[in-house]
């Protein structure tokens, strides 16, 4: 009990010479890790970034990125640690573990983790008393392979994902579920890194009549890859990832807005930076209509012979059509 209570009593100085620092205007440091660098992850970061500088005088940042190895996020975990930052903060799971795994003294913040307490960052979504918090992308797998069902009938459903990213496990879960409830056969292909992806769509790309791609970090850093080869294998591809969607030629795209995401995760540090402890805020989901979106790319419809239901081109927010990108007034 009294080395639980040590702890604490240092957690609450660090956060009173945090907002000490703020209050007097001086620099205060942020580190920021990445796991790779992608569009929806690229997002996050510019979003928390934007967020504290116009909140939180005399910000500045530690920009990390751990090129989707486990090692190097290690490495960056006991850089800051090292560096003693005011805050740390985790993009996707495996550098959010890093973080939490090096760092007990200084305030974490996790972002776009599906699931915090699966993954071991938090014991619960509710405030969990300790130096971490943040955001959570647990995103709407039903939702996603529904409109994959509702532009083509798929028999066999294609997935991809990274079985060491605990994220992924998690959504691979769920994937499987809603096959074995709608009776459609599921064709898994794992992966350990992006060099594998190619590889890994193409072993069952005759196999299958659609492909999902969930918000699995490894796999989005190669998604053009993944994009080019169902464009030539004319397979409806859905991802989770709607910021790629607006540059990559997929089918389409329903999840989250990452850049509202990273604006998400800063009100959050920034209240930390202020004075509050993390222990206090409970993981944030988003749901707001506001921070989510549909892309649909109609270019890609016609090249793979989709037809995509009026109703659903009238729900997205993002229509590319003709090459050009086309967005609906909020």
């Amino acid at each position: 009990m009294r080395k639980s209570s040590s702890s604490f009593l240092a957690l609450g100085a660090a956060l009173a010479l945090g907002a000490l620092a703020v209050s007097a205007g001086t620099s205060v440091t942020v580190g920021i890790a990445k796991f790779v660098s992608h569009p929806a992850l690229d997002d996050i970061e510019r979003g928390i970034r934007d967020e504290l500088s116009a909140s939180v005088p005399g910000i500045s940042f530690d920009l990390q990125n751990a090129n989707a190895d486990m090692a190097t996020a290690a490495q960056i975990a006991r850089k800051f640690k090292a560096d003693r930052v005011a805050l740390a903060i985790g993009i996707a799971t495996p550098t959010a573990q890093a973080l939490v795994s090096a760092i007990k003294d200084i305030p974490v913040v996790f972002s776009a983790v599906t699931d915090p307490v699966a993954a071991g960052l938090v014991s619960s979504y509710a405030a969990a008393g300790k130096n971490v918090t943040g955001t959570s992308d647990m995103t709407p797998v039903r939702e996603q392979l529904d409109l994959l069902v509702s532009m083509k009938p798929i028999k066999r459903l294609g997935h991809v994902y990274n079985a060491g990213e605990a994220n992924s496990a998690k959504l691979a879960e769920l994937v499987r579920a809603y096959a074995k409830e709608k009776g459609i056969a599921l064709v898994e292909s794992t992966v350990a890194n992006s060099a594998e992806v190619r590889t890994a769509v193409l072993s069952i790309a005759d196999r299958i009549d659609g492909l999902y791609l969930g918000n699995d970090n490894t796999v989005f850093s190669a998604v053009n890859t993944v994009a080019e080869l169902c464009l030539q294998k004319k397979i409806p591809l859905v991802t989770a990832d709607p910021t790629s969607a607006e540059t990559v030629p997929v089918l389409a795209a329903t999840g989250f807005d990452y850049y509202a995401m990273g604006r998400a995760t800063g009100r959050i540090a920034a209240r930390i930076l202020k004075g509050e402890n993390p222990g206090s805020i409970p993981t944030y989901f988003p749901t707001a209509a506001a921070e989510q979106s549909l892309v649909i790319n109609l270019d890609v419809a016609a090249k793979i012979g989709v037809t995509v239901p009026a109703a659903t081109i009238a729900a997205a927010k993002v229509i590319i059509r003709n090459g050009a990108v086309e967005r609906k007034a909020p």
